[in-house]
């Protein structure tokens, strides 16, 4: 066994394990943790097929971006786990016997992918494309060729993801303040300063009576 071989193992054992503890860990905190460890050895797999691209794209998109802002919305909604685990066991055979029937599809469509015919060299526009370019280059001259209408519609999905997240999250507090600008830009100076008209008050004998007593007996101190 060579060392790569060896790797593959280490790393897919490592990745398995992660991702059985993404779906095993009482705290969500600790699942979106062991998501980000199954990222990185998923990534360093993609190193070992000689993908770097795809390896550092995969670090810095999901790692860098996606599992911070699962961690931010985790954080954030403070889920009550007891209430969410209440009857996993009841369902956990029926649970078993789809993942047993996921896990054979795939791996009947990856063991049916090993046996392809030779690949035809890429081309795009017609002409073929040299060996020298490198993977980097060759996908993206692939994703915005052959899957332009793919890459686009993907683009809007995400794009209505991002702007129903938002809706989703938007609540408003009723012991918070804030200041709406629309309503301080509107504003008029009769609605800042407002002048009211008071009749004249005539000062009450008991309160002149007792003015005069104590000026009299300032007088007399």
């Amino acid at each position: 066994m060579d060392t790569t071989t060896a790797l593959f193992y280490v790393f897919s054992a490592v990745l398995l394990f992660a991702a059985f503890r993404v779906i095993t860990a009482r705290s969500p905190v600790h699942s979106a943790l062991f998501l980000v460890l199954a990222f990185f050895n998923a990534s360093c797999l993609w190193m070992l097929l000689q993908a770097e691209f795809l390896a550092i794209s995969l670090v810095l998109v999901y790692v860098g971006a996606v599992m911070v802002l699962f961690l931010f919305v985790v954080m954030m909604l403070d889920i009550n786990v007891d209430a969410l685990r209440q009857g996993f066991w009841k369902h956990a055979p029926v649970a078993g016997i789809v993942g047993v029937v996921i896990a054979l599809e795939m791996a009947w469509v990856l063991q049916r992918g090993f046996n392809l015919p030779e690949a035809k060299p890429l081309t795009v526009a017609g002409a073929p494309v040299g060996a020298g370019v490198p993977n980097t280059k060759l996908l993206g001259m692939e994703m915005y060729s052959t899957y332009l209408f793919p890459l686009e519609v993907a683009a809007v999905i995400l794009l209505v993801a991002i702007v129903a997240a938002i809706a989703l999250t938007l609540r408003r507090r009723k012991d918070s303040r804030y200041l709406n600008p629309s309503l301080q830009v509107r504003a008029k100076k009769a609605d800042r300063l407002r002048i009211v008209k008071m009749d004249p008050v005539r000062e009450q004998p008991s309160v002149a009576a007792d003015a005069a007593d104590t000026a009299t007996k300032g007088q007399q101190a």
